[in-house]
């Protein structure tokens, strides 16, 4: 097992938390129950600390699948730069509700401008997760790259067909 095993398998946890704590959320204002909203916050908590090791273990995998064929520096650049505020967005979510939690720790009412917010945020940060991951798939799942990228390394390799560099002059 190597860093690239690790990141792939760990991955995958905080987009489809990110995707349940949200649902969860609704659910909790549509039944106007607290009890479901701490539980939603809660696992947006555990996401942005879940993103951390699948952040840091990023540049381990970055090392093992680089020189690999038909994998591509610039959709790793992309990846990575993707990657970086999407961490960053995961943090403020997970720090914001640990707040918001730490706040509304008393048996009270969470303010409906927090729960809206906390809502608005995890919308932004499962956009970024998302495109994050589309492009992560894309450093080895060559049919799902646009044409440009394709046609990049297809240069880059010489193999380029006959007909596809004729299209391109």
């Amino acid at each position: 097992m190597n860093w690239a095993h690790v990141h792939i398998g760990i991955n995958h946890a905080p987009v489809i938390g990110i995707i349940f704590a949200f649902l969860l959320l609704i659910w909790g204002m549509m039944k106007r129950s607290e009890e479901v909203k701490r539980i939603s916050l809660g696992i947006f908590v555990i996401i942005a600390l879940i993103a951390i090791p699948v952040y840091i273990t990023g540049g381990g995998a970055e090392e093992v699948v680089k020189h690999l064929p038909g994998v591509s520096e610039s959709v790793i650049e992309k990846h990575e730069e993707s990657a970086f505020s999407t961490f960053i967005m995961v943090e403020v979510l997970g720090l914001l509700t640990l707040g918001g939690l730490f706040l509304y720790r008393r048996p009270q009412n969470f303010s409906t401008w927090f729960v809206i917010l906390s809502l608005t945020l995890s919308i932004l940060v499962g956009g970024l997760m998302v495109r994050t991951a589309n492009l992560g798939g894309q450093i080895r799942h060559t049919e799902i790259r646009s044409e440009s990228t394709r046609t990049d390394m297809e240069m880059k390799s010489g193999t380029l067909s006959k007909e596809r560099r004729e299209k391109e002059n």
